[in-house]
């Protein structure tokens, strides 16, 4: 990646979760921490993520799920994305995700899970170490 270039970063509430306030602090806090956020706001379907994703032209997905649909509606991100040639976008997610879930969602293709009370900082260091060579 170009050292000169922001990384670009979507956050995103896929499903029907109303529950936004997280997803804005991470979103704000990224911002802060020097990198170019595009928020996408709630209620936002898999293939509405994807679209985005692409025409943002966006390095990384931030997905935030508190509705317990985290695999469902990871795995349809991960899927629209390696069906519109975009499977190189990483995507992370976070939420109350159990354990098990959490190693789930990594086994199928999610870099990382953040759940509740991760640090802007612990999440922009494992960004910043995908990208920044």
């Amino acid at each position: 990646m170009d050292q000169s270039k922001k990384i670009r970063v979507l956050v995103a509430k896929p499903g029907l979760d109303g529950h936004d306030r997280g997803a804005k602090v991470v979103a704000y806090g990224l911002r802060d921490a020097g990198f170019e956020v595009v928020y996408t706001g709630l209620r936002q379907t898999p293939e509405m993520i994807v679209n985005a994703a692409i025409q943002e032209d966006v390095d990384v997905i931030g997905l935030s799920i508190l509705s317990g649909a985290h695999l469902s509606l990871t795995q349809r991100v991960i899927q629209g994305l390696k069906e519109r040639g975009a499977e190189d976008k990483m995507v992370i997610v976070g939420g109350i995700i159990s354990p098990t879930d959490a190693a789930k969602l990594k086994e199928t293709g999610t870099a990382e899970v953040f759940i509740p009370g991760t640090s802007i900082k612990t999440i922009a260091d494992f960004i910043k170490v995908k990208f920044v060579r």
